[in-house]
């Protein structure tokens, strides 16, 4: 974990322009929030609350699960020809995990600016710039977009762990080379980050208070102890609790067979 952030898929640049692209059936979350984040393409989400809504690049998708909800992803019946985005989890605290679900769409989002640098602010807070989404946790994450070029410091929070995700380009981040899809983890202890890009580049910067849970992630569930997933599991195959998402043209996900061995808790703590 980095923060609480727990868990970060980063897929494409993929050609889509003759495939359907992203279809993800309807399938449940608890106990997180879901940050839906694109560099291109277009993604529909729908949602067992109701919510259907577009998502465009560098616009804030956040789903905040609680105790439960469900959802679909897929790409638009007119889609661009490129997809490419981040999906990523940020666990919820003890005294959160169990609130009502809920889905937020922001379009426009803060930015920090330094010569060959924009960096907008997904979630959280970045040298005193706060996104609008709602968090549990202090933490951050920001898009960086850095032009060739660009040799900047990055203000950070010493309190915080840090973690950089590359989505493009060529970057050198605290003097380490990163290719595209390369994560580095970053420690806590640091007021600024070097950055400086080889090329034009994307990236993701993670970062957040050291969570002080450990939390047990099987599928698309998290909880605290086994009989908590496995509760949430049944009650994805019997259709409690999650809801239904309706829209979307086809079967929902169906829940894989737990693990014959027992489930283990993980977390970071300092």
């Amino acid at each position: 974990m980095v923060g609480a952030w727990c868990f970060v898929d980063h897929y494409g640049p993929d050609d889509i322009a003759d495939e359907p692209g992203m279809q993800v059936p309807p399938h449940p979350h608890m106990g997180l929030q879901t940050v839906s984040w694109l560099h291109e393409g277009e993604v529909l989400h729908r949602d067992s609350v109701g919510s259907v809504q577009t998502l465009r690049p560098r616009q804030l998708g956040l789903m905040t699960s609680g105790r439960g909800i469900a959802h679909a992803e897929q790409s638009t019946v007119s889609h661009p020809r490129l997809l490419h985005g981040a999906q990523l989890w940020v666990a919820l605290p003890e005294a959160h995990r169990h609130t009502t679900p809920a889905f937020e769409h922001h379009a426009d989002l803060p930015v920090v600016t330094a010569p060959g640098l924009k960096a907008t602010v997904v979630l959280g807070g970045l040298d005193g710039v706060v996104s609008p989404g709602t968090t549990y946790t202090p933490l951050v994450g920001a898009d960086l977009a850095l032009a060739e070029g660009a040799n900047v410091r990055l203000p950070l929070e010493p309190d915080f762990e840090y973690a950089v995700l590359t989505m493009s380009g060529a970057t050198e981040v605290d003097g380490v080379p990163l290719d595209p899809g390369s994560m580095l983890y970053l420690g806590s202890g640091r007021s600024e980050l070097p950055l400086r890009a080889l090329s034009d580049s994307g990236l993701l910067l993670l970062g957040g208070e050291p969570f002080e849970e450990k939390i047990i992630m099987w599928w698309n569930l998290i909880g605290r102890t086994q009989e908590e997933i496995a509760q949430g599991r049944e009650a994805w195959t019997s259709g409690d609790r999650f809801g239904t998402v309706n829209g979307y043209d086809g079967a929902p996900l169906p829940a894989p067979a737990l693990p014959v061995t027992p489930l283990k808790p993980r977390g970071r703590t300092r």
